[in-house]
């Protein structure tokens, strides 16, 4: 196996880690659903996991620690868009925009 390979595989694991922490956060709250999530991480589809994770994190006013986990992730996949200001808002730049907001509350 190269380096490269080697590398490669030790960043997934690390941003899916970051993902099943954030997970974790959620699987508590009543009326979620997580089998989704649950089924991309298995088959290590790391960005879907993560939209989905913002997805049904959106409203529901979690803590810091759950963005923080989020915003790892976000920047082990290198998702954050050069120009926040665009009118499409991907799930990283509403991540960004929650853990602003969660770090303010703290």
């Amino acid at each position: 196996m190269t380096d490269d390979r080697k590398a490669l595989q030790a960043g997934w694991k690390q941003t899916r880690a970051h993902l099943e922490a954030a997970r974790a956060d959620l699987a508590h709250l009543p009326g979620i659903d997580l089998s989704t999530t649950t089924e991309f991480l298995e088959h290590n589809e790391l960005g879907l996991a993560f939209d989905c994770l913002v997805d049904l994190a959106d409203d529901l006013g979690l803590p810091l620690r759950f963005w923080q986990h989020m915003d790892r992730a976000a920047r082990e996949m290198r998702l954050y868009s050069e120009a926040l200001h665009t009118p499409h808002l991907t799930a990283a730049d509403s991540c960004l925009r929650h853990l602003a907001v969660a770090s303010e509350q703290n």
